[in-house]
């Protein structure tokens, strides 16, 4: 009898330490995009939401674009949030998985990039380009500076010795900067994602009268969502589940207010893609030798 109550004692024991055991917590890297602020803004809520359809806990990290390797390295980070050619980069030198990519824009989770010119300035093809001033977005954004860098690669335009000089801007919101610059005469041309301007003319910012598009790339994934390889499988799938169920009518809690997940992170869900989606951006980065490609 004594030996039963032992056993029975020893069973409600397993049964309340399984019921007090924290949940799995992961780390989830968010590259940050045009500011800290606004980066936190639009993915906390997405973060909280994650934690509560998977049962586990995610801990957002918010992170420079140049710093999410390192992390990523040192092992700070399950999973991430970041634009297709750092993924490309990670995915090609650390084994991350894909999971699911953004739905933002006309093309859901694609997008492309675009070279365009002032209306009226006389620049009407990309040989107009020669010896003329550019303004290219940041170095690692894939659809404001490394599809627009490959587009000229092979349209037997060299950035380097063909434009008369070319800029990046400094700063946040440098997409924006880049576009206005065009717009305002500072450049001559410029690299303009197709999803930048597509929300800067529905916010009434500029007018599709005002420029002339000179060339565009082909489509491509737009940010992404990957998981590092040592991550089980179940907790992937369950946060590709999570992810794509998304609808503009899901919500959350978070700080202090019932929030929906997807207007406050700007998109319109999460698709499934697979790692050959981003071969475009490979073949990109080979011809401009950038990252994870780069030669000297």
């Amino acid at each position: 009898m004594l030996h039963r109550l032992g056993v029975l004692g020893l069973a409600l024991l397993t049964l309340a330490t399984g019921a007090c055991r924290e949940p799995r917590t992961f780390r989830i890297g968010y590259m940050i995009c045009n500011s800290r602020a606004e980066t936190e803004a639009r993915f906390g809520p997405l973060t909280a939401y994650l934690s509560e359809a998977t049962g586990a806990r995610f801990v957002p990290v918010y992170l420079d674009t140049v710093d999410v390797e390192e992390a990523y390295v040192r092992g700070d980070l399950d999973f991430t949030h970041t634009n297709s050619a750092l993924y490309v980069t990670l995915r090609e030198r650390h084994g991350l998985r894909v999971v699911a990519a953004d739905r933002r824009g006309a093309f859901g989770a694609r997008t492309l990039g675009a070279i365009i010119a002032r209306k009226g300035s006389g620049i009407r093809t990309l040989a107009d380009l020669k010896g003329k001033r550019f303004v290219f977005g940041p170095q690692w954004a894939p659809f404001g500076f490394l599809a627009q860098y490959a587009l000229l690669l092979e349209s037997g335009i060299d950035p380097e010795t063909d434009l008369g000089y070319y800029a990046i801007p400094h700063g946040s919101w440098k997409h924006e900067k880049a576009i206005y610059a065009v717009l305002y005469g500072a450049f001559d041309a410029g690299a303009a994602p197709m999803i930048d301007l597509e929300e800067m003319t529905a916010e009434g910012k500029v007018s599709p009268d005002d420029f002339v598009i000179l060339a565009k790339s082909e489509l491509a994934p737009y940010c992404t969502v990957g998981a590092r390889p040592g991550v089980p499988a179940k907790w992937v799938n369950r946060v590709r589940e999570a992810l794509v169920g998304l609808t503009p009518g899901t919500t959350v809690e978070w700080a202090g207010e019932r929030l929906r997940v997807l207007g406050r992170a700007g998109l319109s869900g999460f698709e499934p893609v697979t790692d050959a989606d981003y071969d475009r951006i490979r073949a990109w980065a080979r011809r401009a030798k950038l990252p994870p490609y780069e030669e000297y």
